[in-house]
């Protein structure tokens, strides 16, 4: 993110705006909450909610981490749809991912890769095993899909929700990725690109699923996640990374939280949602828990998976109610 030293009135107003709107978006509150003024407790086909995750309500850089409470939170409970026993994490780099700016690279791509290798099994992802239910057994494992996409800016720099979908449904057209009844498809956009109905002043990234015939459940799961560069202060917890990539360092807690919520409540909002809509991931956002390090760059990381640090947000048991870094170990 480019640093400046002088601040505009219209920077400064547009700031406060920012911030007001993103506070107006309750914590875990679905798009159709928010501009229907009404919850969809249950998925109806053709007309799936949009489950977001809120920007940071911090917004600060470096040395200000949320540790988060260590009490039970308000219940969680299942509403008999699909969940996904191991879900493949398959990967739309859209954008232009080779631009050289120290975020958008090959680099900071791998990041990203290595973390949906390591991640399932861990004793982070593990938490997502208490949500086994309705004869859907959560493994707590992750298979990242091997196969990726790279379709440029086949539908511009400013994209809408349909659009995502549309980029979703072209990879697979293609055949640069699978049907796959088990998928979780990532559009992870470069810096460079909006996506219109609020990335960066309202979420930081969504997930939702449709209808789709090509696959063996007749659905289609799906999220996007842009790259925390484009508005640091709201999407990622410090302006510094552990690997090096403040951008996408941030975005890999969002991409850990819409999988572990695809993981459990696959066609929002039908699987595992709280009251008031909120999924297990919204009930821990931008925690990171008591186990917190810093790297010799200054970043704080609190887990370590494969060879990289990460800071990666808590996640919600449905044993207790209680957010943890490490289910194993029962670490809050």
């Amino acid at each position: 993110m480019k640093r400046v030293l002088t601040v505009t009135f219209a920077a400064a107003l547009a700031a406060v705006l920012c911030a007001l709107t993103t506070a107006r978006l309750p914590h875990g509150t679905t798009r159709a909450q928010s501009e229907q003024g009404q919850r969809h407790q249950h998925f109806e086909p053709g007309e799936p909610d949009v489950i977001e995750h809120r920007g940071n309500p911090h917004r600060q850089g470096t040395g200000f981490l949320t540790a988060g409470g260590t009490g039970s939170l308000s219940p969680i409970s299942y509403h008999n749809g699909q969940l996904i026993q191991t879900p493949t994490a398959y990967v739309i780099w859209y954008g232009n991912w080779n631009r050289g700016n120290g975020t958008d690279t090959p680099a900071g791509q791998q990041i990203v890769r290595d973390f949906l290798s390591s991640v399932g099994g861990s004793n982070y992802y593990k938490v997502n095993t208490t949500y086994s239910a309705g004869g859907y057994n959560i493994s707590g494992n992750v298979t990242r899909g091997t196969q990726e996409a790279s379709p440029g800016y086949s539908y511009g720099t400013r994209l809408t929700d349909a659009n995502i979908q549309s980029i979703v449904k072209d990879a697979i057209a293609s055949g640069a990725l699978p049907a796959d009844s088990n998928g979780v498809y990532f559009v992870l956009t470069s810096s460079d690109v909006n996506e219109r109905s609020g990335f960066c002043t309202r979420y930081c990234g969504w997930h939702t699923s449709t209808s789709y015939t090509q696959t063996s459940n007749g659905r289609l799961r799906y999220s996007f996640v842009g790259n925390a560069a484009r508005c640091i202060t709201s999407c990622a917890a410090q302006s510094v990374g552990p690997n090096g990539n403040a951008g996408v360092d941030g975005m890999i807690s969002v991409v850990a939280h819409e999988l572990e919520e695809t993981n459990t409540d696959p066609d929002p909002s039908s699987g595992w949602v709280d009251s008031s809509g909120a999924e297990n991931a919204d009930k821990c956002a931008w925690t990171f828990g008591s186990q917190q390090h810093t790297a010799s760059n200054g970043a704080v990381y609190n887990m370590t998976l494969g060879a990289r640090n990460y800071l990666i947000q808590r996640n919600l048991s449905a044993t207790d109610n209680k957010c943890y870094i490490d289910w194993v170990n029962r670490i809050q």
